[in-house]
């Protein structure tokens, strides 16, 4: 066969008709996301957070020295079809090993996608070729080639009003996600990493790019962090979409609102302009103060279902894809409704 991975990845799935869309983020928000953009995108990239320290990603990060694998198995499972074979490889990639050895909860797809980065010796081929093996309906990319530790300044509450709080640093990206204090600030270590030039590529070649939802601290804001990425996205020609959470988050957002979240990417990157953000109708938004936070940004705001019916904080792939492919496909914005 000729032409590249890439190239034969798109030719076996089936291109659809409808615009290039790189997803950025990481964990259960990214998944989220994909699952939904996968409905309409023509060519659907994910560009993952690479900063996970627990659990079997961790196990492998310290023994192997790799990239941790937890979010970007998850990202390829969420690009997984809905037919027997995209399901069962889904539930594959997702099965976790119980045991009282050393196997105990070391996720398959984990072990599969570390494999193929030894023998391949590529981190970006080795996922091309997980994801050609599923038949994944996108592709996955690490934010980074190195992994990276995420550190957060954190503040307890004052003893007293007008009383200074204390500040204290937390490191590890579940650290970061469960901490009991305010953050502050977050950081990348190593700093100014450099970016997978795959994911440079893509974000410069895209229709549209799509930060969230997502841990803000730990997932979103990361990307954020690496100079080329927030770069990429300042210069890109693509339109700008930000998919809001549904809610807070126990820890890292304890008492955010929906308009804090942008707040918090402003102060990050603050040359980013947006076109689109999305929020849920039940999200606790001050609609008015939320559309003028979006328009400092030049984005316009829709606010929709798009929420699980179960009242579960979860975005609901189907209705958020409706979402999307009212918003970012051919018609545009404008023809939503």
């Amino acid at each position: 066969m000729t032409g590249t991975l890439t190239d034969r990845v798109d030719g076996a799935r089936g291109r659809l008709a409808g615009p290039k869309v790189v997803a950025l983020g990481g964990g259960h928000g990214l998944a989220a996301s994909l699952s939904a953009l996968r409905r309409m995108a023509g060519r659907l990239t994910a560009v993952v957070t690479v900063a996970d320290d627990g659990g079997s990603s961790g196990r492998l990060r310290e023994e192997l020295g790799v990239l941790p694998p937890g979010d970007l198995r998850m990202a390829l499972a969420a690009l997984c079809g809905d037919d027997d074979w995209g399901r069962t490889w889904a539930r594959v990639l997702q099965h976790r090993f119980h045991s009282g050895g050393e196997l105990h909860n070391h996720a398959a797809g984990n072990l599969l996608i570390v494999a193929l980065w030894e023998l391949l010796g590529g981190h970006v081929e080795g996922l091309d070729w997980v994801g050609r093996l599923l038949g994944a309906q996108g592709r996955v990319l690490p934010m980074s080639l190195v992994p990276l530790t995420i550190e957060a300044l954190v503040g307890t509450p004052a003893a007293r009003p007008g009383e200074p709080r204390e500040i204290f640093t937390v490191s590890g990206q579940h650290a970061v996600a469960t901490t009991d204090g305010d953050i502050v600030a977050v950081c990348l270590v190593p700093e100014n990493p450099p970016a997978c030039p795959e994911a440079l590529d893509a974000i410069a070649g895209a229709d549209w790019v799509v930060l969230g939802p997502g841990s803000w601290f730990s997932s979103v804001v990361p990307h954020l962090l690496v100079p080329e990425l927030r770069d990429a996205l300042a210069t890109t020609s693509a339109r700008r979409a930000v998919t809001l959470n549904l809610s807070e988050e126990g820890g890292e957002t304890t008492g955010f609102t929906p308009e804090m979240h942008l707040e918090v990417l402003g102060a990050y990157a603050p040359d980013l302009r947006l076109d689109l953000v999305i929020a849920d109708r039940r999200s606790g938004a001050d609609e008015k103060l939320l559309r003028r936070i979006a328009g400092e940004f030049g984005a316009e705001l829709v606010v929709a279902d798009v929420a699980k019916a179960d009242g579960t904080a979860r975005h609901d792939p189907v209705r958020l894809g409706r979402v999307y492919a009212e918003t970012l496909g051919n018609g545009g914005i404008g023809t939503w409704r």
